[in-house]
């Protein structure tokens, strides 16, 4: 292990970003100043060597989990939520994200929004979109994250959420990681359930859009909401 108090301050990552610009920095540099510290093993910049040999493409990042993250030597539980949490954030940043201006009223367009959300993701994510009373966007929340084969969806968390936003009505949309978007026979009694209580509530199901890879499928428009 090379001695990283032993590398002259000007080739320290933070002080190259600091002189030179985020810009100019490698990945493994970048990494380094987000890891902070390595183990008594290796420095910083070999375990942020070891964490881009794992993913193999910087751009799978994205989708590594904390768990596997902590399986490199070096990266414990907090690295790993830090790790995530900068990623997260770079996202939102260069993400276009105007809610007010969000028109989803029919299902291409929630298609759109949501395949670059969870679209490519390796579980299942169900998301609730919540509109008021003239069908604007209040809001979107992801409720659940299930396994690879299904989500667990409970209905109390869904107008749990819809009553402190006021909504008035609701979408849910879901992925499915093998990219069938053909609903799941849990899928249709799950959105029948949410429909049955919605209205107990006076809060309507408009749609549930599921979600793959290059695909969608809709309850509405195919007549079975």
């Amino acid at each position: 292990m090379i001695d990283f108090k032993k590398i002259p301050n000007s080739d320290k990552p933070r002080e190259r970003l600091y002189n030179c610009g985020a810009e100019n920095l490698s990945n493994e540099e970048l990494i380094a100043i987000i890891l902070k510290t390595g183990s008594k093993d290796y420095n910083v910049k070999e375990v942020a060597l070891k964490l881009l040999e794992v993913v193999g493409d910087i751009t799978q990042l994205k989708d590594i989990g904390i768990s596997s993250l902590m399986k490199i030597t070096g990266i414990g539980k907090v690295k790993a939520i830090e790790l995530k949490a900068a990623i997260e954030l770079g996202r939102r940043v260069y993400t276009k994200n105007d809610d007010k201006k969000i028109k989803l009223n029919n299902a291409l367009a929630i298609y759109e929004h949501f395949r670059d959300i969870i679209g490519d993701k390796k579980q299942e994510y169900f998301y609730v979109v919540y509109l008021d009373t003239k069908g604007n966007y209040l809001g979107k929340k992801c409720l659940f994250v299930g396994t690879i084969n299904n989500s667990v969806v409970h209905p109390r968390e869904i107008f749990k959420e819809a009553y402190l936003l006021s909504a008035s009505s609701i979408i849910c949309i879901h992925n499915h990681p093998s990219g069938d978007t053909l609903p799941s026979k849990e899928d249709i009694l799950t959105t029948l359930k949410i429909k049955e209580i919605g209205m107990i509530h006076g809060i309507n199901l408009l749609d549930h859009v599921i979600i793959g890879n290059n695909s969608y499928y809709s309850f509405y428009d195919n007549g079975k909401i």
